[in-house]
């Protein structure tokens, strides 16, 4: 059995879109906030609901650029970004 869940990302309305996946609710959230355009001092709401269940895992995530590492390859730019999450609460849907 694979260890790997399936959260899709839902709007406030209730539509959902887009599968991100992870062994845990952080992991599929980090990966989502990579790709919004919340910030530290305005943070976006992730809403991601588990496939198969009907638990919602809400989430405040940002991301800030930062520095790439020193041993970087070729192909990365000098400045990358780094998502961040905090966790705000888990919703049931009826």
């Amino acid at each position: 059995m694979s260890d790997t869940r399936n959260f899709v990302l839902r709007e406030e309305d209730g539509s959902e879109h887009g599968v991100f996946t992870g062994k845990q609710p952080r992991q599929a959230a980090l990966k989502a906030a990579n790709r919004g355009e919340g910030t530290k001092s305005k943070p976006e709401i992730i809403r991601l609901r588990e496939r198969g269940t009907k638990k919602v895992h809400i989430f405040k995530a940002w991301k800030h650029i930062v520095a790439a590492p020193k041993n970087r390859p070729k192909w990365m730019p000098e400045k990358i970004s780094k998502p961040a999450v905090k966790k705000e609460k888990i919703e049931k849907l009826s």
